[in-house]
Formats: C-alpha cells, structure tokens, sequence
C-alpha cells in the first residue's frame, strides 16, 4: 500500500459512525446463552455494496437483501446464527421482513434501508418467537465497543470469532475499515458458508464500492476452499458512511485505487483466517499456478487440485503426493502439457518436466509436515498466473460432519415442525 497500515481494535464497530449489538436469544437450543442475534447500524446514511452466493438455492435473508441492496444502499445490518432460514419458502420471506421491520422503526429507517443474514441449519423455520421479544434489547445494547461481540454472535461451527481492524491516510484524512467473518464449513465460495461484513468511515460512492468489492472478493473469498461446498447463504457486505469527513473519493483517483488497496489487503485476511478455521483442518497451504497460457487456465488448474479430496487426504497425513498433484492438473481441463510441468513444495522441486525430481524424499516430507507451506505448479506455458488457498482433510472433519439433525428434535418442542 501507498499509505502503511496500523491495525486497531474493535472489528466492525472500529469506523467512527458505527455502533454494534450483540445478544442472546437461544435460536438453536433455548438452553445456551451464546451470542446468536446481532445489529450492526451506522448514525448517518450510508452507501453499501454486496456479494450474494450463486448458489440456485438462496436463502430467504439472501434473496431479501439482495433486493434492498439492487434498488439502493443499507444503513444498518441484522443477522444471526444459529438457524440459516434456508429452504423455508415464503414463510422464510416473511421472517425475514420480520426481522428487518423489528429495528427499522426504531432505528428511524425503512425496511429497504436493512440487510439481514443468517447462517446456521438449513431447512428448519426460525424461531421467530425467541427473537421477536429481543429487538427492544438488541437496539439498546448498541454502542461503539461492541464490535467483538458481534463477530462471536455470527460463528456456528468456527472455534473463535475472527475480526480485524485497521486504520490509514487516504488523501490526508486518516479512516478506519473494520471486517469480520464466520466460515468453516461449506467453504468454496463462488462471489463469495461463510459471511463476510465491513465497516468504513471513509466517503465513497455505491458504483465505486460496488466494484471495489468484487474486486476484492474476486481476490480473496473466491480464491480459498476447504471442503469444496458453496452455501445458501454466503454473503459479504460493506458500508461506508463518511464519518470521517473526507470528501467522497473520485472512481479510478489515486485515492480509490489506495482504498481498493486496502480493502483488498483486509478481506484477503479475513479470508485467510477461514481456511486456517476450517473444520477440523491441520494444514494451511497455498497453491500457486504459474506460467499458464491464461488467466483462466490458471484458475482451472488451481481450483482442481485445491478442491481434490486425494490431494487433500494427502497433506493431511504429511504425504508430498505430487502424483497426486498432477492428475488434478491434468484433469483441470485447462490447457496443459505434461512434459513441461514442474511442482515445487516451498520451493523444492518434487516433480521437474512431469518426471519425479531427484529431491531426497525426506526432505519434502518434512515440508509437508508443516502446518503451512506452499505447492507451487509450474506450467511452463506462458504468463498467466493465479493462487489460492486450502487445507487438508482430515478424519475429524468426516466425523464432525456426520449429523446435524439432532437441532430437529428441538425445533419439534417450539411446534415449528
């Protein structure tokens, strides 16, 4: 970056302008205490930008927001884990307004002017009847320190919230971007189960942030994968409300091009910071396609052996596989020749001309035991490149993921099945 970055406390609620909320409701078993609802609001009007799954299958609180962010911008943000109210049909819909109506009066804001997310078991209807009684709370609790609660109201099966915060000189004027994520599972974004929300104090107009967050996104949360699922309810929002008093930025200006710099380092992060979560995962390795004949050559190699269950299996047991490696590569559909592909594990040959590298084996053995470490693929093509991130898979993901359907049972006590 142009400027250098000092990271700061406070995730979301770090911005000037923002105050956050956090309480709990019970959503997923009456009988836990655990964050599960949570406010995100901004004092003056913002703009927004977003990213919604792909998936066919979108979730009520998706389809919602994604309305309310196509015809103008968010102000405030209402989300919760715990229950995904997806594959709830028009019931979901209504729950979903519900939820919007629920702090948008009070908050002096219209419906149109509320995102709502939510993350948790698919298919069971949302226990309206323990958030409903909570919105008068929720609005009182917020308050300009309450970022950290409400990065752990959104986690389901994380093992810790993740948020990061940080400050810069743009233009002059020194601003604040604030981000958290949850995601551990489900995790092969394509925009962008994982949810993504970014706070910012500087000015910046809807079309330019729109675009500085696809970028961004392009870069980060569509480049990592851990079990290679895409969710019903993947979604990254941002809202900027200039509480810094900059004068909004100029698109493709020296000081849009260091915002984008900035956005891109932090959703990068936070990006990282899912893969290094994942379910039960042990490795953290980055994947880099070199020398491709195009950029979407370089994409398809990267992808295949990222989301390749042998592979995968492999780094879990220490094992540099590139055999492995290379049929991924070859089966990638992307344009390759055999006899020109190297493979380097942190930057030791493995596999040189598409024939095993005279490495001692030990050696590479040694790299992958390590918790991270790099694969780089070496096509030998041309210019383009590409890299992602991944992590192993391990046994404990298989058995953690065995079944989810006890959360039935309770949903049959609240009569919402």
């Amino acid at each position: 970056m142009d400027s250098p970055i000092t990271r700061i406390k406070g995730g979301v609620g770090a911005p000037r302008g923002f105050r956050t909320s956090a309480i709990a409701c019970g959503i997923k078993n009456p009988k836990k205490k655990r964050l599960d609802l949570a406010l995100i609001a901004s004092d003056k009007p913002c703009t927004s930008a977003g990213t919604f799954t792909t998936n066919r299958v979108k979730a009520a609180p998706v389809r919602f927001s994604q309305t309310n962010q196509r015809k103008g911008s968010l102000q405030a943000i209402i989300t919760n884990s715990g229950n995904a109210n997806a594959c709830t049909g028009v019931h979901g819909i209504t729950d979903a307004r519900a939820m919007a109506d629920g702090v948008a009066k009070p908050l002096g804001l219209k419906r149109s002017e509320i995102g709502v997310c939510s993350t948790g078991v698919i298919g069971l209807p949302m226990p309206m009847n323990r958030i409903e009684p909570n919105y008068s709370k929720l609005i009182d609790n917020l308050g300009s320190k309450n970022g950290t609660d409400f990065a752990k109201a959104i986690i389901t099966s994380d093992t810790h919230h993740k948020e990061l915060a940080i400050s810069f000189d743009l233009g002059g004027t020194r601003v604040r971007l604030g981000g958290c994520v949850k995601g551990a599972g489900m995790i092969c974004p394509s925009m962008a189960t994982m949810l993504c929300f970014i706070t910012t104090d500087a000015a910046i107009p809807k079309a330019t942030l729109q675009k500085a967050v696809d970028e961004a996104v392009e870069k980060s949360f569509n480049r990592i994968t851990i079990d290679g699922d895409m969710s019903t309810n993947d979604t990254v929002l941002v809202l900027a409300n200039g509480a810094s008093g900059m004068h909004p930025v100029r698109r493709n200006g020296p000081r849009c091009r260091q915002f984008r710099k900035a956005l891109d380092w932090l959703m990068l992060e936070l990006a990282r910071m899912i893969v290094r979560d994942g379910e039960r995962v042990t490795k953290f390795v980055t994947v880099k396609v070199k020398g491709a004949k195009t950029y979407l050559d370089a994409k398809k190699v990267s992808e295949a052996v990222c989301k390749s269950q042998l592979v995968k299996a492999s780094w879990n047991g220490g094992d540099p596989n590139w055999g492995r490696v290379i049929h991924a590569v070859g089966y990638s559909r992307a344009r390759i020749r055999e006899e020109l592909i190297d493979i380097l594990y942190d930057g030791i040959p493995a596999c040189l001309g598409g024939l095993q590298a005279e490495t001692d084996m030990d050696v590479l053995r040694d790299i992958a035991a390590q918790d991270e470490f790099d694969i780089e693929i070496h096509l030998n093509q041309g210019k383009a490149d590409y890299e992602m991130y991944s992590s192993d898979l391990s046994p404990e993901y298989v058995d953690f993921n065995r079944s989810e359907y006890a959360y039935w049972k309770q949903a049959r006590k609240d009569g919402l099945v």
